[in-house]
This record gives C-alpha cells, structure tokens and sequence, in this order.
C-alpha cells in the first residue's frame, strides 16, 4: 500500500518519519522502534497515535514509501 509521509529533516533530508497518511486519516508518529537501511530501501518500525505498530519503507530510488500494519501490534 503506498502512503504519504512526513519527515523531519535535520541533518538530511527526510532524516525520520513524523507523521503519515492512509486515505483520509492523518497518524502522528509517537515512537521509532526500530530502524534499519537495506540497500535501496529505509525502514522504520513505529508506533503511531493509534497505539498500532507500522512498518514504513521508503524505496530510495524512487522516493516511494509503502506501508504496513504490523500484526497483534496494539499495547495492552
């Protein structure tokens, strides 16, 4: 599924998601579990303010981020 993203940009551009989109429904990014770089892709595990758990993934050759919910990810 591809998805909008916001990052914040710092020392680079899109440093880190802050904030995504699906449809109509914004999600802030309340914490970055995890990260990790593969060699044409970013991910990022997060949690948003829905309390589930996503996994972000921008292909970094084109610019394109996908996303997707991971399973069993709500906090009890």
């Amino acid at each position: 599924m591809i998805v909008e993203v916001q990052c914040y940009a710092g020392r680079k551009v899109d440093e880190r998601p802050v904030r995504f989109r699906i449809g109509e429904r914004d999600y802030m990014v309340e914490e970055i579990v995890e990260q990790w770089y593969g060699p044409e892709n970013s991910f990022y595990k997060v949690r948003a303010d829905d309390r589930n758990l996503y996994l972000l993934d921008l292909d970094t050759s084109t610019g394109t981020w996908g996303i997707e919910l991971l399973p069993s990810s709500r906090k009890p």
